[in-house]
């Protein structure tokens, strides 16, 4: 199983972004995906998620401006980011668990991750 997470970059505050998560050897169909943080210095943060039945679910920090979303045909998770802030500058990871139904935590207990792709919000 491979997660191949792309889209950062480095952009000013207010501004959006579309961060993918494609992946490979699985069917998407089966998997509960999930977007975690990593800023400079901090610990591991959970972002939000979506399960197998496609609900979602967030951070207050990010409620209202992201908007997660799945292409099963595509095999890739979408993480949708307006007006975005300085503070949403981290590295992003997605991650992936077969364990499907409501399964969709808000902690790092997901079997496979991506590499990660840097967003950077600064004038």
């Amino acid at each position: 199983v491979q997660l191949q997470a792309s889209g950062g970059g480095l952009v000013p505050p207010g501004d959006s972004l579309s961060l993918s998560c494609a992946l490979s050897g699985v069917n998407l169909d089966y998997y509960a995906i999930a977007w975690f943080r990593q800023a400079p210095g901090n610990e591991r943060d959970w972002v939000s998620c979506i399960n197998s039945a496609k609900s979602t679910h967030y951070s207050d920090s990010v409620k209202g401006r992201f908007t997660i979303s799945r292409d099963n045909a595509r095999n890739t998770v979408y993480l949708q980011m307006n007006n975005l802030r300085p503070e949403d500058t981290a590295v992003y990871y997605c991650a992936a668990d077969p364990r499907g139904g409501s399964y969709c935590p808000a902690i790092p207990n997901y079997r496979y991750w991506g590499q990660g792709t840097l967003v950077t919000v600064s004038s």
